[in-house]
């Protein structure tokens, strides 16, 4: 048995200067890619995340109140995104454990109802890594998301962004499409499998509220500031070549009220540039296959 290709070998080296430019649909700059990252936090488990560091610095199970934080997300936050969105007529793409499908049934419904993009984040809220059987892993995650949405996800995106060397053979052989778990470009490529090629497309860690705000532990302003700023750069780039600007978000974190005032100024500042088109990751997949298959031709 062979080894398994390792990311350079799946990722060929492409500097953006050397590719052809890519035109987005309409003449628009820049396609914003809005993923929604909903999760369950199994209170038997260390918190994927926390807020409150444990007292004297020993981490107890049951965690809580880190928990409880979460759940915020899912009982209010994830809500304020429903209605601002449905404002601006923005469809999402949302990041769903196959687990939410059972835990959080008004959800799935409301972004079903809402035509809401649906690709699995795994099945369980845990690393790739630590997962016994991924095939089966990931096959669970998405027939458990289409019997709840009505649509097999085409997408993938995994838990903390989490793969093993394997991982992108299994997803190809699972029949998705595209990935967000590689963050190395701000154009949509092609990555190799040993069931044929599927696209990453640009996800980020510099527009994602965990990497902003909980990590960096910046104010809630800095998000708008540094998307205000992202945007004027990749319009500005997007004059010559199209650019995807994503923004991932999460519930507990950007749901939060004194943070949800700067998403929304963020979202109507973007709503009103010329030149921007927001899509989902299904819409960005099939524009990137088309144009691929126009440079063929050529």
């Amino acid at each position: 048995m062979t080894d398994p290709m390792r990311p350079h070998e799946r990722l060929p080296y492409s500097p953006i200067t050397e590719r052809p430019a890519l035109t987005l649909p309409g003449g628009a700059r820049v396609a914003v890619w809005t993923v929604v990252n909903l999760e369950v936090w199994d209170i038997a488990r260390p918190m994927p995340r926390t807020a409150l560091t444990p007292p004297m610095g020993l981490p107890q199970l049951p965690d809580v109140p880190n928990w409880a934080w979460h759940e915020y997300g899912m009982r209010v936050g994830v809500w304020r995104f429903f209605e601002l969105f449905r404002s601006l007529r923005v469809t999402p793409t949302v990041a769903i454990n196959g687990q939410l499908c059972e835990v959080y049934p008004q959800i799935v419904a409301a972004a079903k109802a809402d035509g809401w993009e649906f690709i699995a984040h795994g099945h369980e809220q845990r690393p790739m890594q630590t997962v016994a059987d991924q095939p089966a892993s990931i096959k669970k995650a998405l027939d458990t998301i289409e019997a709840a949405a009505g649509t097999r996800p085409i997408g993938w995106l995994a838990p903390g962004m989490t793969q093993t060397f394997e991982t992108p053979d299994y997803l190809a052989a699972a029949g998705l499409k595209y990935t967000g778990d590689y963050v190395h470009d701000d154009e949509p490529s092609w990555i190799k499998t040993t069931h044929g090629d599927m696209a990453t497309l640009p996800y980020t860690f510099d527009m994602n509220d965990i990497t902003v705000m909980a990590l960096d532990h910046h104010e809630a302003k800095h998000f708008y500031e540094r998307g205000v700023d992202q945007f004027a750069q990749l319009h500005k780039e997007g004059a010559k070549r199209a650019k995807i600007m994503s923004v991932p978000l999460h519930p507990y974190l950007s749901g939060q009220p004194h943070r949800f005032v700067h998403l929304e100024r963020l979202y109507r500042y973007l709503a009103a540039q010329p030149g921007v088109v927001f899509m989902t990751g299904a819409e960005i997949y099939e524009w990137f296959v088309g144009v691929s298959r126009t440079a063929e031709l050529k």
